[in-house]
């Protein structure tokens, strides 16, 4: 049968409709997935369109997936964190939503302080486990939206909850319905969705969702979950791996709106922040993050990471304030004792800090040379340069030109007689055999020294 689609506007056939495969044994897809090798990457060169949705957004999971690797947060560090992403996500609310657990005493204490701000975002959403006891803590909390767990893969299936596709689909099935009866709108955790099977369980699945959504007149919102990190961004990849297909897959052939479909990811492979901007170029309005990637294992997407994502692929911040995630990192690292690598983009020490001297004459002559974008205007943070071995006369006048604020001809440059007295006592420290970078104090007390305290 041809029908009009609604999306692409075009006669489409309809003839196929999925529905569930309850088979027998678990597909563990062990042609991709063997345990004893690196997991392998599939082409079948089918290529699906890119659906970039008119809006996209961020939300924010480090209260909820950030906070399980970690210490737990005080109350005043959740409020905080919370007022930060606020701050950050701007007027318009690209920030949209964070999830928070209401499982404690505290938990929920610190979800009601941050209800009392009274501010509009991010909207607080929660996780909870799949029982009416719960929803109805969160109806009478006031929370419209909540993720509920409905794993998806043979794995977790057969493995962990010891059903069939079908029994399982009608544990989830009678879940939601709880939801409905509570009058809280679900969201649903498709968890370790890159390793299901994804027309004979996926599909069906999300299908009777879509179904009894639309009987209940309250949306259900689809949360796809790359549990493990094993998604691929690459056209032409075969699912279950395939980033750009499930998000297809999810709209084309279950209706999913690309405002109530989320895409949610881990860096097991160095993939997730590609793969979370995949996600919202094949058409998932929203991708799920937390501060400074902090998750399972090696982490979620990196919610500053989106941030300059979304202004790269919308060549404007729309509102968001970058210069927050300085401010944020410096939370996580003075207040909060968190170790932050030095490397990490955006909110490392040295993210923006060089040490090679042929790179400190490039930033000499123009930051911009060595230096990704005006780091200073975007996120307040000035390039630097470090000083030690490597670091040359160039270097050493950037270094004294930044930290004593020299510009137009108070500047030094790379042959000044304080730059070369400087570079002879740097030699001589290295020389003697240290290891180490210099500090700024005992670098100021030679500036002081060999300038003659006139700087």
């Amino acid at each position: 049968m041809l029908e009009l689609s609604n999306k692409t506007n075009l006669l489409e056939e309809n003839d196929y409709k999925y529905s569930l495969q309850d088979v027998e044994n678990p597909n563990l897809y062990r042609e991709f997935y063997s345990y004893d090798d690196v997991p392998r990457i599939a082409f079948n060169h089918r290529r699906v369109p890119m659906n970039m949705p008119q809006d996209i957004w961020i939300t924010d999971t480090s209260l909820r997936d950030g906070q399980q690797s970690v210490e737990p947060y005080s109350i005043e560090q959740i409020v905080n964190l919370y007022k930060l992403m606020s701050k950050l996500g701007g007027p318009y609310g690209i920030i949209r939503q964070t999830e928070m657990f209401v499982y404690s005493k505290k938990d929920r204490e610190a979800l009601l302080k941050c209800q009392e701000l009274g501010l509009k975002f991010p909207e607080i959403t929660t996780w909870i486990r799949a029982n009416k006891e719960d929803f109805k803590l969160v109806k009478d909390l006031g929370i419209r939206e909540t993720g509920i767990l409905v794993s998806c893969s043979d794995y977790h299936i057969f493995k962990k909850l010891k059903m069939t596709r079908k029994q399982a689909m009608d544990t989830y099935l009678a879940a939601v319905a709880q939801a409905f009866e509570a009058g809280v709108m679900p969201r649903c955790h498709l968890e370790d969705i890159t390793r299901a099977d994804f027309y004979g369980f996926v599909v069906p699945f999300v299908n009777e969702l879509m179904k009894m959504s639309k009987d209940a007149g309250i949306p259900v919102r689809i949360r796809a979950c790359d549990t493990m990190g094993y998604g691929v961004p690459y056209p032409e990849v075969a699912l279950p791996r395939s980033v750009p297909g499930i998000i297809y897959g999810l709209q084309h052939f279950s209706d999913v709106p690309s405002e109530m479909l989320e895409w949610h990811g881990h860096n097991d492979f160095y993939k997730a922040v590609t793969n979370a901007s995949t996600a919202w170029l094949y058409g998932a309005s929203a991708v799920n993050c937390s501060l400074l990637g902090i998750g399972e294992r090696t982490g979620n997407v990196p919610l500053e990471a989106m941030v300059m994502e979304y202004a790269s692929l919308r060549g404007s911040f729309d509102g968001m304030d970058p210069a927050v995630i300085t401010e944020i990192a410096e939370y996580f690292k003075n207040d909060m004792g968190y170790d932050i690598p030095v490397m990490t983009p955006f909110v490392g020490r040295n993210f923006n800090v060089t040490r090679a001297g042929i790179h400190a004459d490039g930033l000499l002559k123009d930051e911009e040379i060595y230096n990704i974008f005006n780091t200073e205007k975007i996120l307040n943070r000035p390039v630097s340069v470090l000083l030690g071995k490597t670091s040359g006369l160039a270097g050493i006048a950037y270094w004294i030109n930044q930290n004593y604020n020299l510009k137009g001809d108070a500047a030094v440059d790379k042959r000044s007689d304080l730059v070369i007295k400087m570079k002879e006592w740097i030699d001589r420290e290295y020389e003697d055999g240290r290891q180490t970078s210099l500090c700024n104090d005992e670098i100021e007390e030679k500036v002081t020294l060999f300038s003659g305290g006139k700087l």
